[in-house]
């Protein structure tokens, strides 16, 4: 069955990429804030691209483990939503929404099914999923490293459980993707880019089309 897929274009760092991603028609757009990601984006800096998006596509900030401040800092970017990319609880979901009063994101790191099992109880908490490639035990930041998982293992998840599918997705695997999963929508960063932390607007608009054609079918 045809459907429309939620495609957010994440590590955005400069107006002529978000300009693109817009015309293109993505959903959501996304800015890194965690400094060790080759798409760290300074405050200021984030605050100006979020400014620019405003009445114009849904804006997310992207965080790791964030402290208090931190998920002060940014709340005040003006974002519509932040996305928890660490090992945070459910409690932490639950406290960070109160405290910023802005939608949460949690992405999740799936590498084996006792990952997909801990779905649920982060699904009753969140507005929003991604499930993500779990990283290697020395990996110095939790995504954005170019590798899938084995989507397979989604089979058993409630289906009611709506997600963004993300890691390692590129416009080559990105119809196969929609499927072979059908999820609610594709997040995207390192499979749009020339080098890290550097996207393309023709692999943009590549990987939006495919995900488009491939979801009509």
């Amino acid at each position: 069955m045809a459907y429309d897929p939620v495609i957010k274009i994440c590590g955005i760092r400069t107006p002529d990429i978000l300009d693109h991603v817009i015309a293109e028609g993505a959903a959501m757009v996304g800015f890194n804030a965690f400094p060790k990601s080759p798409r760290f984006i300074e405050g200021a800096g984030m605050a100006d691209l979020v400014k620019r998006a405003a009445g114009r596509i849904e804006t997310v900030v992207l965080l790791v483990d964030p402290d208090d401040a931190a998920l002060d800092a940014a709340a005040a970017s003006g974002a519509g939503w932040l996305q928890l990319h660490g090992r945070e609880t459910p409690r932490r979901l639950e406290a960070a929404r109160v405290r910023t009063k802005k939608k949460i994101i949690k992405a999740l790191p799936v590498g084996s099914a006792e990952d997909v099992a801990a779905i649920p109880a982060y699904a009753r908490v969140a507005d929003r999923l991604i499930l993500d490639a779990k990283p290697p035990a020395d990996a110095t930041r939790p995504g954005g490293l170019g590798a899938t998982f084995d989507w397979t293992l989604l089979t058993g998840l409630d289906r009611s459980i709506r997600f963004m599918l993300s890691g390692g997705l590129d416009l080559d695997n990105v119809a196969r993707a929609i499927r072979e999963v059908r999820p609610f929508g594709l997040d995207v960063a390192s499979g749009v880019e020339r080098e890290k932390g550097v996207k393309d607007k023709a692999l943009i608009s590549a990987f939006i089309a495919n995900a488009r054609a491939a979801a009509r079918e």
